[in-house]
Parts: structure tokens; C-alpha cells; sequence
């Protein structure tokens, strides 16, 4: 394959370049450089400035082909209205390929995609966990996001007296049953205390926890919670990579793990009946 930037003039990909990464202000920090460079050397089929292409175009795209390639090598074909991507094309202005999550057929490995999550739940239930997470000050978001890319929850705004405000981003992108486990997940991270106090919830500060404590913990009550509503998400596969030794399980604090998965329960009224201690 010809090398890319000798098809078009270089100056003007680089400052095609430096102006999709100004505008889209996706790498000011080393962490978002070195993703930037890993999702690359991923990315072994596209040449790397095309790599990169798609990496600001759609953060979190794990794979991506034409709709031939999908065609002939999977029998898979674009979703009816989905949005190509664009690349650099040999001996042409552009190509376009599609990420894997905008594809439909015959059915694909599960280990072909990030998170998985097999299991029941439908539209209808969607509708009324929104509902509920508003009564609470917690917004759902919707992301057009890879399928790398499973959600973010962040702190609007705090207050003693009315409770802080959330926004949980969801990658819809997903299939249901994998955003009920993002929902989960980020619910986790609020019950635990990673973010902070919130005194409306009666959830006490741990942001003290490392990242890797926090993210362990959280996904220990996604596990729970997905588990016993008859999803089936990737977790133990996830858990695994985290603990490694004693003394990393040691940092855990079971208690709240199973405190907060009953709370995440309760506010989606998965299990209305049964008992919940309050975390002390």
C-alpha cells in the first residue's frame, strides 16, 4: 500500500491534522496522547495517519472496514442510515469504512468487540430507569462513541440540601443489556463515594481510593447488580486484569461493594422488597 502522505501534499495533511485535533480537543494530557498512540499501533490494517482519522472522529472505534470488506469477510452490512467514516484513499480524495458497532448480520465472535453483556432488557425498561435517575439528580446522556468506549459518570453541580447533580454518559452505541451494565458500573462509582459526599444519598466521601480500587470496586457491584437482574456481562474477564495479588483485594471494602449494589438496585427498583443496610 502507497505511503498516505505521499498521495496528497504534506503541508496541507499536517494542518488538516492539527486542526481536527485543536478542534476536537481529544489529547491534552500525556494519558489521552499514549491511548492516542496505542488505538494506532491497533489499528495494524490502516496506515497510521488514517488511524488517527478515525480516532478523532469517533473515540473509542475499536474496528472498522468497508462496507465491502464487511461484506465479503463477515456477510455483515452497514446499519440502514449509519454514519461512515472517512479516511485517506489511494489514488482518491476519500474512503469510507464503518466502525464495528454500526454493522449488522451475521453474528461476530463475542470476544470480536470490548464489552459484552448477554441477557434480557428492553426499550420500555430504559425509559423508566431515566425517569427514575431524574428523580434522583442523575442525567442520562447518550454518546456516539467506538465500541471501546463505555460511559463516563462526572458531578453538575453539588449541594447539601438538595443532593448533588450527575450526568452518566451512556455509549448508545452498545446493545442494551451492555448500557445496563455501563448504567451500573457509573451508578457503582456514585453509591461508592468516588465522587465524593452527597448527603441527600447518604453516600459518605472515598475518593481517597486509588483509581484502581475505584474502578474494582465499581465494577464488583456492576457484577452483582447485572448478575442477579439475568444480565450477563464480561466481568469476571475484567475483574481478573485488576486483582492480581492479596494485597490489592485487601484494599477492597466488601461492605460498601454490597451496600452500594443493593442502592443501585433500589433506585432502579429491580428488587424493590428486598432489605438494604445503609452505609455507615
Amino acid at each position: 500500500m502507497p505511503d498516505q502522505l505521499s498521495l496528497f501534499d504534506a503541508e496541507g495533511a499536517r494542518s488538516l491534522l492539527d486542526r481536527l485535533i485543536s478542534e476536537s480537543r481529544l489529547y491534552k494530557t500525556s494519558k489521552d496522547y499514549k491511548e492516542l498512540l496505542d488505538f494506532v499501533i491497533r489499528l495494524r490494517h490502516m496506515a497510521p495517519f488514517n488511524a488517527m482519522l478515525l480516532q478523532i472522529q469517533k473515540p473509542g472505534l475499536q474496528y472498522a472496514m468497508s462496507a465491502k470488506d464487511w461484506r465479503g469477510r463477515f456477510g455483515r452490512y452497514p446499519k440502514e442510515g449509519t454514519r461512515p467514516l472517512v479516511i485517506m484513499w489511494p489514488f482518491g480524495p476519500v474512503g469510507f469504512v464503518y466502525d464495528v458497532v454500526d454493522t449488522e448480520g451475521a453474528e461476530l465472535p463475542r470476544d470480536v468487540f470490548a464489552f459484552t453483556a448477554h441477557g434480557e432488557v428492553d426499550a420500555a425498561s430504559f425509559d423508566r430507569f431515566k425517569v427514575l435517575l431524574d428523580r434522583k439528580r442523575i442525567s442520562w446522556f447518550e454518546v456516539d462513541r467506538g465500541d471501546a468506549h463505555t460511559g463516563l459518570v462526572r458531578v453538575l453541580s453539588r449541594s447539601e440540601e438538595n443532593g448533588n447533580s450527575y450526568r452518566i454518559n451512556i455509549n448508545k452505541n452498545h446493545t442494551l443489556p451492555t448500557q445496563f451494565t455501563t448504567l451500573a458500573h457509573e451508578l457503582g462509582h456514585i453509591f461508592l463515594g468516588h465522587l465524593g459526599t452527597d448527603k441527600k444519598l447518604k453516600i459518605k466521601d472515598r475518593t481517597h481510593k486509588s483509581d484502581d480500587s475505584k474502578e474494582i470496586e465499581a465494577e464488583s457491584v456492576a457484577h452483582l447488580v447485572c448478575n442477579r437482574a439475568g444480565i450477563e456481562p464480561q466481568s469476571n474477564k475484567y475483574l481478573s486484569s485488576f486483582v492480581q495479588n492479596e494485597q490489592e483485594i485487601k484494599d477492597l471494602d466488601i461492605y460498601a461493594i454490597l451496600v452500594a449494589a443493593g442502592a443501585v438496585e433500589t433506585l432502579l427498583e429491580l428488587n424493590p422488597k428486598a432489605f438494604r443496610p445503609r452505609m455507615e
